[in-house]
């Protein structure tokens, strides 16, 4: 099945040498009645020698369009979906780690290029094991699954969502501007879809579900030495962070987070690579 849903059929073996025996053979027959009319007034090597070479003008192009052609073709989406296949979440469909980190490896160097803003989101599910204890791994996979197309109904195509494993997801964002004024903005409002969205009913089996989330933030800057199993360590230990504060709470990290400064409540502001920044949206 390739990326738009349709399986890809490739030809079996069987299938190919039937094609190229009847192409031969139907070839061969057309050769031999033409040779026939000619055979009067011809000798036996400009017989043998006419014979190979109309068998082959007849024949490579069939072959080539109805065996060589489809063959490859079939065989090379075959690949493409093997590679696309690799890189996705098997229930879900989102990223999976391998994909994660290619794509925020682009994202990274576009933000160092660009002199620009990137942001990385880790969200955590509360409530879901609950629900996955209670009403089974159906339950489970079914929130994860509703999950996954609710993240990917808010952000943009370009920036991609994945699952880390479990009920954690991340989100990455590319280009959110030159200004961190600006850049902070837009990954407010987009954690507050992500909280509200993921906050509303699920229904399952006649039963509504719900559950909601914890998400950390990792600004990317112009940082060149950064390094992405860092990046997304920085945003899952802000999530925990945040989880343990309360629901509904978001934890910004940024580099010299490890020396331990802090700007708390409302009016912080983000800088480049100084200090972690914590907005609590129940205000």
């Amino acid at each position: 099945m390739n990326r738009s849903g349709k399986t890809i059929d490739l030809p079996s073996k069987a299938q190919v040498t039937v094609r190229i025996v009847g192409i031969v053979s139907g070839a061969e027959f057309l050769v031999m009645a033409a040779l026939y009319a000619l055979s009067p007034s011809i000798s036996v090597f400009q017989e043998a020698t006419l014979n190979a070479f109309s068998l082959v003008f007849l024949s490579t192009p069939i072959i080539y369009f109805w065996v060589v052609k489809p063959f490859v073709k079939a065989h090379n989406d075959t690949l493409h979906q093997i590679q696309y296949m690799a890189c996705l979440d098997p229930l879900t469909q989102l990223a999976n780690r391998r994909l994660i980190y290619q794509h925020l490896e682009k994202t990274l160097a576009g933000s160092v290029r660009h002199n620009v803003f990137g942001g990385l989101m880790v969200l955590d599910l509360d409530g879901f094991k609950p629900i996955n204890d209670k009403f089974g791994h159906e339950a489970g996979d079914a929130i994860l699954v509703e999950i996954a197309k609710r993240l990917k109904s808010i952000t943009h195509t370009e920036d991609i969502v994945g699952r880390l494993g479990g009920d954690e997801f991340i989100v990455i964002l590319g280009n959110l501007g030159p200004d961190s004024v600006v850049a902070q903005k837009k990954v407010e409002m987009i954690a507050q879809r992500l909280i509200n969205t993921i906050s509303a009913p699920f229904s399952f089996d006649g039963k509504e579900l719900r559950v909601s989330t914890s998400i950390g933030i990792r600004f990317l800057d112009a940082d060149a030495t950064a390094q992405i199993g860092h990046l997304i360590n920085d945003a899952d230990s802000a999530m925990y962070l945040a989880k343990k504060r309360g629901q509904r709470l978001r934890r910004f990290p940024q580099r010299g987070h490890r020396q331990g400064s802090c700007l708390m409540g409302r009016s912080a502001t983000l800088s480049r690579g100084c200090h972690w920044y914590i907005h609590n949206l129940s205000y």
